[in-house]
């Protein structure tokens, strides 16, 4: 192998391993803080071990969860139910998402105003990727239909 081959093999090697610490380095935040799961299907232990009962298991990928303790690789986290449980901290994304709660529609308008003109009714249960909120509304995106939703109809949003 050339000299040149080394050098970017090594150059590549250290790329990789600087990502997958980014990754890990993005989930130890101060507590606590919004994150979602990463998987559809994600397994919710009773403490923080493989070796711990599975409680409960998500099979929703982007459900927003609280982080509210950190330990050792694993999180402990509370749903939107209000359950709490461990999960391993790689089957979590730091990409904060929300979800609709309420009884009725929620309104997502094409400005952050109750005046806003109407884009689209959106049910509870439905989730979406956050992005800013100004004034009490934040702007949520469900795949690729956004515009913005009262913060008080969205858990996820604001601060944990």
């Amino acid at each position: 192998m050339s000299m040149a081959m080394r050098i970017a093999s090594i150059t590549i090697l250290f790329a990789a391993l600087a990502g997958l610490s980014q990754t890990a380095s993005a989930q130890d935040r101060e507590v606590p803080y919004w994150a979602s799961l990463r998987a559809n299907e994600v397994n919710m232990r009773v403490g923080p071990s493989e070796d711990y009962a599975i409680d409960w298991v998500y099979h929703r990928e982007q459900l927003p969860v609280k982080v509210i303790r950190v330990r050792e690789g694993w999180r402990l986290v509370q749903d939107p139910d209000g359950a709490e449980g461990w999960i391993i901290a790689r089957l979590l994304n730091p990409e904060q998402t929300a979800l609709v709660v309420g009884d009725e529609l929620a309104t997502m308008r094409d400005a952050p105003s109750d005046d806003a003109e109407l884009l689209w009714k959106v049910e509870p249960g439905v989730v979406g990727k956050l992005g800013e909120c100004e004034a009490g509304w934040c702007r949520l995106n469900v795949h690729g239909h956004a515009g913005w939703v009262s913060e008080a109809r969205l858990w996820g949003a604001g601060a944990p």
